[in-house]
C-alpha cells in the first residue's frame, strides 16, 4: 500500500500520527496524551479531509 498513517510516541511520549505516501512523510500531526486521541486525529481526517478547501497564501 502506497498511503498509510503511522501512529508513533515522539521523543516526549506524546502519540503522534504521521500520513506517509511511499516512504515519504507528507505530514504529521500535533502530539497527542493518548493513543485513542491518535486514532481520533486519523479519523478526522478522513472524514473531512476529502472536502477541505484549498486555501493558497502564495
Amino acid at each position: 500500500m502506497a498511503h498509510k498513517f503511522e501512529i508513533y510516541k515522539d521523543k516526549a511520549g506524546e502519540f503522534r500520527v504521521r500520513f506517509k505516501y511511499n516512504s515519504e512523510v507528507m505530514f504529521s500531526t500535533e502530539g497527542y496524551t493518548s493513543r485513542a486521541s491518535a486514532e481520533n486525529a486519523i479519523e478526522s481526517i478522513k472524514k473531512n479531509g476529502p472536502g477541505a478547501p484549498v486555501e493558497d497564501n502564495s
